[in-house]
Formats: C-alpha cells, structure tokens, sequence
C-alpha cells in the first residue's frame, strides 16, 4: 500500500494545524537530528560488535 499525493497533502495540513507553521523548521530540524544519531549509533554498534568478533578469533587462535 503506498501513500498516493492526497494522503500526503492531509497529513500535512494536520501537521500545520497541530504544530503552527513556526514550529514546522524546528520540528524537521530536530527529527534530522535525530535521524542522524540514530544511524551513528547504529554504525558504533556493528563496529563494537565487529571488534568483539575479531577478539574472539585471537583469543582461539592462541
């Protein structure tokens, strides 16, 4: 199921009637903030995990 234009164009319109066209910038800006750390933490965590693997190995081989 894929949101069609309408759907899009109501959603919106919600959004500025709920949060006012001045807090719309903040509200993005934060969100992308967000987003961003979200995806670094998820980069730390499979570095973290890759480094335990790697250890693991070592620590056989001996």
């Amino acid at each position: 199921m894929r949101i069609g234009q309408t759907e899009l164009l109501i959603i919106l319109a919600v959004v500025v009637i709920i949060f006012g066209p001045t807090q719309i910038p903040k509200l993005t800006k934060m969100f992308g903030k967000s987003v961003k750390n979200f995806r670094e933490g998820m980069g730390d965590d499979e570095s973290s995990s890759e480094k335990k693997e790697k250890s693991s190995e070592d620590d056989s081989k001996e």
